[in-house]
């Protein structure tokens, strides 16, 4: 438990060594589950007292859908239409990495507090864009940051997207379930 707490640390500090680290350690894959269910989970709290119990499942899930979408994305898009001549990296590499630029939105579990939520989750959302390009960056091992940030940017946006639509989806399926 002690290694998941130092380097849910160190890869909120953006240290670059860790996310060397993870990607060189194949058995990280659990670990770096753990953190983005950790996160998701502080999400999902943080959620809870605006939208009670909906809140609660409903926020763990999205970011959890989320990050897996956005992960997927990022490989897809930094593999194939962005890789630079050394990019070379599985699929299972991009989430031991990314999973733990998951790491920085466990404040989301303070999100509930009146007036700063919004703000908390913003400060979560960036600090964790941060991450996931530092992250990015080392996985695919580009030369530089600009790189990594598009392929972080397109993959979020695409992801917002499909989250919204699950959203407006969802929503319906509410809506119709309740006026029959």
């Amino acid at each position: 438990m002690a290694q998941i707490v130092d380097r849910m640390i160190r890869a909120a500090k953006l240290d670059v060594t860790l996310y060397d680290e993870v990607e060189r350690d194949r058995g990280s894959l659990g670990e770096a589950m753990t953190v983005v269910a950790i996160s998701s989970v502080a999400a999902g709290v943080g959620s809870s007292l605006v939208g009670g119990p909906i809140g609660l499942i409903g926020g763990t899930l999205a970011a959890l859908v989320g990050w897996f979408i956005w992960a997927v994305l990022v490989h897809f898009v930094g593999t194939k239409l962005m890789a630079e001549p050394g990019t070379q990296a599985e699929l299972s590499d991009v989430l031991r990495v990314t999973g733990y630029s998951a790491a920085p939105g466990v404040i989301r579990v303070i999100a509930f507090i009146p007036l700063l939520g919004g703000l908390i989750n913003l400060a979560a959302a960036v600090w964790m864009l941060v991450a996931m390009v530092v992250a990015v960056r080392q996985v695919l091992k580009y030369q530089s940051s600009g790189k990594a940030i598009a392929v972080c940017i397109v993959g979020w946006l695409i992801q917002m997207v499909i989250i919204g639509l699950f959203a407006m989806i969802g929503l319906g399926g509410a809506l119709l379930v309740g006026a029959g």
